[in-house]
């Protein structure tokens, strides 16, 4: 039995956007010990792969992280391996609320030293000591108190395009910068009501044990993260104060929350929230970019990487070594052509 994907992404991709088969999108993660993760990892593989699962999974002595779709005949064949596994039975499955079945299009699974990377050293504090779990009516309720603090714990490019009312939004791109920059914006607050949230609920899990242990006392996160909250919302009939869209971290890029679009394209700075990565794969910057400019600039986030990508496939090949681009120059979701003048347009 193969123990990873040998076909090119490029053909898995077709084959995946030319398939008819109903696939469910799910996400979860599960804090635990695990005493070998290769050999873990590897009859994971094993037990996924045999009934079509796609996705990206990280394994570590912590614990298990995973974003994942299966062919939707199969999810119970997948609930049922996942409760062969001790500390995985009954593991609570975060559905995608707005799926098409493209999200993946092979399994990878990899071990990691962290399911999340935070930068923190776990030895420091109790990791299971965490913040209370908030059910989206009690979310509604606690927010209600205009004295309530709530903090986004994702990264700039995700809260960019969506987010809780009111929420606080650290200009961060990764999740270990986010975690002592909220602490000092966060500082005077050690005895107010905070409240957490990130897509899926797994860094405010480690975020609020982390808070608790610096000195907070009354620390809460969304039970679920953003995608448990919506469910329950739509399930319960409660008003949603979630608003735009959820980023995720597949092929979609994004499920829509709410009607309301909150970013702006990047390049002209109209009503957008479409997060894309540039055409040119030797820039390939996340970035968002409407319809318009899509077409203007055939999918690339500037003239540059526009008329790079039409060049014969060995002259790219040549130029790479010497070219820098956007993707070069910025993190995620770092640039904004209408803001930069057209000088970063143009490359």
């Amino acid at each position: 039995m193969k123990l990873y994907n040998k076909i090119c992404g490029e053909e898995l991709k077709h084959r995946l956007l030319e398939s008819s088969e109903e696939r469910t999108t799910l996400s979860f993660y599960k804090y635990a010990h695990i005493e070998n993760p290769e050999l873990f990892r590897n009859q994971f593989y094993r037990m996924l792969d045999e009934i079509g699962v796609f996705g990206r999974i990280y394994v570590a002595k912590e614990g298990v992280n995973g974003q994942i779709s299966v062919p939707t005949a199969n999810f119970e064949a997948l609930k049922q391996r996942l409760d062969s596994i001790d500390f995985l039975a009954g593991i609570r499955l975060n559905v995608a609320i707005e799926d098409d079945g493209k999200s993946f299009f092979k399994l990878t699974i990899k071990v990691r030293g962290k399911i999340v990377a935070d930068g923190l050293d776990d030895h420091s504090f109790d990791v299971t000591k965490r913040g209370q779990h908030l059910s989206a009516q009690d979310f509604n309720a606690l927010t209600d108190d205009p004295g309530t603090l709530v903090v986004d714990m994702r990264n700039h490019y995700e809260s960019e395009v969506g987010y809780f009312e009111n929420a606080l939004r650290p200009d961060v791109v990764t999740f270990r910068d986010a975690l002592p920059l909220v602490e000092q914006m966060l500082e005077n607050e050690k005895d107010t009501n905070i409240v957490m949230y990130c897509t899926g609920g797994i860094r405010c899990e480690k975020a609020s044990a982390y808070y608790l242990h610096k000195g907070f006392k009354n620390v809460f996160m969304v039970d679920g993260g953003i995608i448990e909250y919506t469910r329950q919302c739509g399930e319960q009939g409660l008003p949603n104060k979630f608003i735009g869209k959820n980023f995720v971290f597949d092929e979609r890029l994004g499920e829509r929350i709410s009607e309301a679009v909150v970013a702006v394209c990047h390049q002209c700075g109209g009503p957008c929230d479409t997060h894309v990565n540039c055409a040119n794969d030797a820039c390939h910057l996340l970035f968002i970019q409407c319809p318009a400019c899509a077409e203007k600039y055939r999918h690339c986030c500037s003239s540059k990487c526009a008329e790079f990508s039409q060049l014969p496939e060995a002259e790219q090949v040549r130029l790479r070594k010497t070219e820098i681009f956007n993707g070069t120059k910025f993190t995620k979701g770092r640039y904004k052509a209408f803001r930069q003048g057209e000088d970063l347009v143009m490359g």
